[in-house]
C-alpha cells in the first residue's frame, strides 16, 4: 500500500515518484544516445554488414527472450529498488567499456556483441523491477497519470537523445557518444538511492517455498487467462517484431541508400520521436474523450497508417517521410501502451506483478531478437528497402490484435480485474475508474 499521506494528493507532490521519474528520464536520455550510437559504431567504425547489424540488434534484445521469465520470479522475491540500483551500476560499467576500448584501439564486433548481451540482461531486470515498483509509490488512481508522464518523458528522451547523440557523434565520434549513456546510469542510481519510502513487505506463504518454475508458470497463466492481457501482449509482440526491423535497418537505409551523414541520421530519428511526446501528453485526454479501450485499437489500426511512408523516403526533402512515418508509429503505440500498461499494474495482485510483467515482456519483447535476425536475413536476401516495406506493412497490421478482441466492445479498459467467470464479453460496455 502507498502511504496514506499521499493518497488523493497531486502526483507532482509525490517526492518518491518524482525521484523515480527523473532518474529514469535521465537514463532514458542516455539509452537513446546509445540506440543511435551503437549501430553507428558497428557500421561506421567496424564496417559491419546488414546481417551483422541485425545480429547486434538480436544480441541487444535477446535477454527478453532468455531471462525475462526467471527475472519476474526473482523480482518478486527481492527488494526492487535495490535491484534497480545494482542494475544501473552494472550498466554504467558495461556501456562505459565501449568508449574505453575505442580509446585503447581494441574495439571489435565481438566486444559490441558482448556489451549488447550483458546490457540486455541488466535492462530486463531493471525494466521488470521498475514496472513492479511503480505501484509502491503511486495510488492505483494515479497510475494512468504516472504512466503517461513516464511515457512522455521517454518520448522526450527519444527526441533529445538522438539529436544530442548526433551532436556528440559529430564532436567525439560514435564510441565517445556512448560515454554519455554510461553517465546517465550513474545519475539514475543516485536518484533511486534518494528514495526513502519502504516497499510493502511480501506476505510469507504458509508451507514450503514455491519453486521458481511454479512461480514462472503462475505469471504466464495469469497473462494467458486474462483476455485483455492476452490480446495486448499478442499485439505488442507482433508490433515489436516488425518495429525492430525498422529500427535496425533504418540507419543502414539512411546512410548507405540515401547517403546521409551520421549526424543527420540522429536528427531525423529525433524528429520521428516527436509523436511519442505528443502521445504521452495526449493519452489521458484521448482516453477520457473517446475511451481508453476505443482509442487503443483506433490508434493502432488507423493513426499508425502513415508509418507506410518510412520506406518511401528519398533524397532531399523526401527524406522527411521517414521522420513523419516514425511520428505516427510512436504516437499511436504510446497512446495504446499507456492504457494497457496501467491496466496490468492496477489489476494484477501486487505479489504477482513482477512475474506477470516479466511474462508479458517475455512475449512482447521476446520477439525483438527474432525480428533483428529475420530483418538482417531478409535485407541480405532482398535488400534493405524491400525489407523495410515488409516491416511497415506488418507493423501497421499489428493493431488488428486489439481490434479483434474484447476491447472493441468496450468504452474503457477497466482498472481492476474482473472475476474469471464474469470478465467482460466483447459487447459489454465497461467504464474505467476515473484517475
Amino acid at each position: 500500500m502507498v502511504d496514506d499521506s499521499r493518497k488523493h494528493s497531486s502526483i507532482w507532490h509525490n517526492r518518491e515518484f518524482l525521484l523515480l521519474w527523473s532518474g529514469q528520464t535521465v537514463s532514458e536520455m542516455g539509452t537513446q544516445i546509445t540506440v543511435l550510437a551503437l549501430p553507428l559504431v558497428a557500421v561506421v567504425l567496424l564496417d559491419a554488414t546488414p546481417f551483422q547489424v541485425g545480429l547486434l540488434a538480436a544480441a541487444e534484445t535477446s535477454a527478453y527472450l532468455l531471462v525475462a521469465l526467471p527475472a519476474g520470479a526473482i523480482v518478486d522475491r527481492v527488494a526492487k529498488r535495490r535491484l534497480m540500483i545494482w542494475c544501473d551500476i552494472g550498466l554504467f560499467l558495461v556501456i562505459g567499456s565501449v568508449p574505453l576500448a575505442h580509446v585503447l584501439d581494441s574495439l571489435t564486433l565481438v566486444h559490441l556483441y558482448a556489451v549488447a548481451l550483458v546490457s540486455s540482461v541488466l535492462s530486463v531486470f531493471f525494466a521488470v523491477a521498475y514496472q513492479a515498483y511503480l505501484p509502491a509509490v503511486l495510488e492505483h488512481s494515479q497510475l494512468l497519470d504516472g504512466n503517461g508522464k513516464i511515457a512522455a518523458s521517454r518520448s522526450v528522451a527519444q527526441v533529445a537523445g538522438p539529436s544530442s547523440g548526433a551532436g556528440l557523434v559529430t564532436l567525439v565520434g560514435a564510441a565517445g557518444a556512448m560515454a554519455a549513456d554510461a553517465v546517465s546510469f550513474a545519475l539514475s542510481a543516485s536518484a533511486l538511492s534518494a528514495i526513502r519510502t519502504p516497499e510493502p513487505r511480501r506476505k510469507a506463504d504458509p508451507g514450503p517455498r514455491p519453486t521458481m518454475r511454479s512461480q514462472i508458470r503462475e505469471g504466464l497463466d495469469y497473462v494467458l487467462r486474462d483476455r485483455i492481457l492476452r490480446n495486448s501482449v499478442a499485439f505488442n509482440g507482433t508490433a515489436n517484431f516488425f518495429v525492430i526491423i525498422v529500427e535496425t535497418l533504418g540507419p543502414v537505409f539512411l546512410i548507405r541508400t540515401l547517403d546521409l551523414r551520421p549526424g543527420l541520421v540522429g536528427l531525423l530519428l529525433a524528429l520521428g520521436a516527436v509523436g511519442g511526446v505528443a502521445g504521452g501528453v495526449a493519452a489521458r485526454h484521448l482516453a477520457r474523450r473517446f475511451g481508453s479501450a476505443r482509442i487503443s485499437w483506433i490508434s493502432m489500426t488507423v493513426l499508425s497508417l502513415p508509418g507506410l511512408l518510412i520506406p518511401m523516403a528519398g533524397s532531399g526533402w523526401w527524406v522527411l517521410l521517414f521522420g513523419f512515418g516514425w511520428i505516427s508509429w510512436t504516437f499511436s503505440s504510446t497512446v495504446a501502451g499507456i492504457s494497457l500498461t496501467s491496466y496490468r499494474q492496477a489489476a494484477c495482485p501486487p505479489e504477482l506483478l513482477g512475474r506477470v510483467s516479466a511474462a508479458a515482456r517475455w512475449i512482447t519483447w521476446g520477439t525483438l531478437p527474432v525480428g533483428g535476425l529475420v530483418g538482417g536475413g531478409l535485407a541480405t536476401a532482398f535488400g534493405v528497402q524491400t525489407t523495410l516495406w515488409i516491416a511497415v506493412i506488418g507493423g501497421c497490421c499489428a493493431g488488428l490484435w486489439l481490434f479483434f478482441s474484447p476491447l472493441r466492445g468496450m468504452r474503457d479498459i477497466p482498472l481492476s480485474a474482473p472475476e474469471p467467470e464474469s470478465r467482460p464479453e466483447a459487447e459489454t460496455e465497461t467504464v474505467a475508474e476515473k484517475p
